[in-house]
């Protein structure tokens, strides 16, 4: 096997001179005499040579092999599998002649032609002068201006395919947590709905129970709902990461789409007062059931994070006459400057809120896209201690 001390790529006749001179670097430092630095550098120009008449990317290696006790100054030059070379090509006849040992391998991906010069013992080679070797030569300078623009290129390369894999694998994670949680979420849907029909159908029985046992089945559906609103929020997320997420949009009045909202968010929030300030009635696109989630997450949200007995008030104002913006306010603990720049983030959750507030980070971010699939845009305003507002648009309805 061979220890590479030097790697040049041969993409045209600049990269000859970089052959040359680097095989005679190597030789020289090994201590080689100069015939046999310039046998050895000549060899090597010449298969280089014959390789970039046919090919731009070539790939010349040089360094040291060792075969027991004794090492060999050893080049190789890579090429594409289907480039053939006989005797007819000069530069490859030629350098057979010049190196002791000449080999043409066919391999599996690539062709590769191996020469080797045998080291004299009296050199005393050893693993620390060769490490030493391969160090001088990581650290060199440049010979010239090409070659310095040549090892940037490389070195950008090399980074852009580091980035270019890590994006790779990130997005491969990234699909297997989609799946995971689309699979997750299709089991644990089904046990759910069979557990929450159960309760119903213990609620609602004719036969006696005891006031202690129905307020636990209260307890257990209630719960349910909640367990069942998490699956949902995963299975939404899973079909936004695939593209799958389906709108049945139709012309709503919207004042009034508001209002049952509102109704059904008093009979969830008890504790809270509700007030609303509406714009002219309008009509915009929506769907209804999605949209209802919206508002399920903004409306409970401002519930969740604010005292019991403070007013939550759901407003609308007419941007201009194509938009309208829907607010919520809410007089709750309020946010910071770093959680308003992410309370839209997938999973995110605020530090301040991880032990006092359960949840999983998914409402905000589900309602964000949903609001982007229906042409608007959504933000929030906010002072820690003083409460929240988000704010979303919503193209109105154009009647022709």
């Amino acid at each position: 096997m061979m220890i590479k001390v030097v790697s040049i790529s041969l993409e045209n006749e600049m990269d000859l001179v970089l052959a040359h001179k680097r095989s005679m670097k190597v030789a020289e430092r090994l201590g080689l005499t100069i015939a046999t630095q310039t046998t050895f550098a000549t060899a090597v120009s010449e298969i280089a040579r014959t390789v970039i008449e046919h090919t731009d990317d070539g790939i010349l290696d040089i360094g040291l092999e060792q075969n027991k006790t004794r090492y060999s100054l050893m080049a190789t030059v890579s090429f594409d599998k289907e480039i053939r070379f006989t005797n007819a090509d000069a530069g490859f006849y030629y350098a057979q002649k010049l190196v002791p040992e000449f080999d043409l391998s066919e391999l599996e991906d690539l062709n590769r032609i191996t020469m080797k010069i045998g080291l004299p013992r009296s050199l005393k080679l050893d693993p620390i002068k060769i490490n030493a070797l391969k160090k001088d030569f990581e650290e060199e300078q440049p010979l010239n201006a090409y070659e310095e623009i040549k090892q940037r290129n490389a070195t950008l390369h090399r980074l852009a395919s580091e980035k270019e894999e890590e994006l790779r694998q990130s997005k491969l994670i990234d699909e297997k947590k989609t799946e995971f949680i689309s699979t997750a979420s299709h089991e644990l849907k089904t046990p759910m709905t069979v557990l929450k029909a159960y309760t119903q159908m213990a609620r609602s029985t004719k036969e006696p129970v005891s006031a202690h046992l129905n307020e636990l089945l209260v307890k257990i559906d209630a719960q349910s709902n909640k367990l069942m609103a998490l699956v949902q929020q995963l299975l939404d997320i899973s079909k936004i990461e695939n593209g799958n997420l389906q709108y049945n949009i139709q012309p709503v009045s919207l004042n009034d789409f508001l209002t049952r909202q509102v109704e059904v968010m008093k009979h969830i929030l008890p504790n809270h007062h509700f007030t609303t300030s509406f714009a002219d009635n309008v009509e915009v696109l929506i769907d209804e059931l999605r949209m209802e989630q919206v508002f399920a997450n903004l409306l409970g949200n401002a519930g969740k994070y604010s005292d019991r007995n403070t007013a939550i008030q759901l407003s609308t104002v007419i941007t201009d006459p194509s938009t309208i913006t829907v607010s919520v306010s809410d007089q709750g603990r309020g946010m910071t400057e770093e959680t308003m720049s992410s309370v839209f983030d997938k999973f995110y959750r605020a530090k301040d809120v991880l032990k006092s507030h359960t949840g999983l980070g998914m409402g905000l971010y589900i309602t964000s896209k949903i609001i982007t699939d229906h042409q608007g845009k959504i933000w929030v305003q906010s002072l820690e201690g003083r409460g929240s507002t988000f704010y979303f648009t919503i193209p109105i309805a154009i009647r022709e």
